[in-house]
């Protein structure tokens, strides 16, 4: 867990997740804009930046599990989660997962950049050459040109990349389990990966109240757009913490 900005005074506590090949550090930005009212706290895998020597975990269930071990010293606020495409995912089975383990509940779920649990594709990412996942990550945005173009960075960054993807194409929901917190989706209204119908669908996984902000922009459309999310996030959150919500359907 990485905490950038320490926030001694906000109410809550949004976890972000990052998405597949992404690291801690995307979240930088994120938690200087939100402080004070919110104290972010961002997660980093294992297979990459200060882990890269750690062997990347290639399940959703894998990293779940760690991540649910890992929040429990930060429970003592109210706790909030926010995960981009991959992340997004991770996002939904912790929010699952914590009432289970004794967790409290959390008070909102963000789903960014990624179709509902229940929605499919054939991508199969996982095993294609190295020529063809570099392509796929241009086309998509979101990783520095100059890093996909060195040998020896790919080198480095591609084994977890391949795990992430292996996560992620290897996930499959369970039937009959919901949320019961509010979910916040957002999408791009050019994503390759996302279409409006498929993020409409993140409504069927909760008993809470699901919004649908559809933004302009591509898979990473929540760079460009950050100024309206962390509008949109401060405003769920601040009112979250001030009716004292410790999940539900408020």
């Amino acid at each position: 867990m990485r905490r950038f900005e320490r926030v001694p005074d906000a109410r809550v506590r949004l976890v972000c997740l990052p998405h597949a090949g992404g690291s801690a550090s995307f979240f930088f930005p994120l938690a200087k804009a939100l402080a004070p009212a919110v104290e972010v706290l961002a997660v980093q895998y294992p297979g990459r930046q200060d882990r890269r020597l750690e062997p990347p975990v290639d399940s959703i269930g894998g990293l779940t599990s760690r991540l649910l071990d890992v929040l429990r010293p930060f429970d003592d606020r109210p706790l909030a989660l926010f995960g981009h495409s991959m992340g997004a995912l991770i996002g939904y089975e912790v929010a699952l997962r914590m009432a289970e383990t004794g967790l409290p509940a959390p008070v909102h779920l963000f789903a960014s950049g990624r179709r509902a649990p229940s929605r499919y594709r054939d991508d199969d990412l996982r095993g294609v050459s190295d020529e063809r996942l570099v392509a796929e990550l241009r086309k998509l945005g979101g990783s520095d040109a100059a890093m996909l173009a060195d040998p020896e960075l790919l080198a480095m960054i591609l084994p977890a990349i391949r795990s992430d993807y292996r996560a992620v194409e290897t996930y499959r929901h369970e039937p009959g389990r919901r949320l019961d917190c509010p979910v916040t989706v957002f999408t791009g209204d050019r994503d390759p990966r996302v279409s409006v119908d498929e993020a409409r669908a993140w409504a069927g996984h909760t008993t809470g109240p699901a919004e649908l902000r559809v933004l302009p922009g591509g898979h990473f459309f929540l760079v460009d757009q950050a100024a309206l999310m962390i509008a949109t996030i401060t405003g769920k959150l601040t009112g979250a913490a001030l009716a004292g919500s410790g999940g539900g359907n408020s």
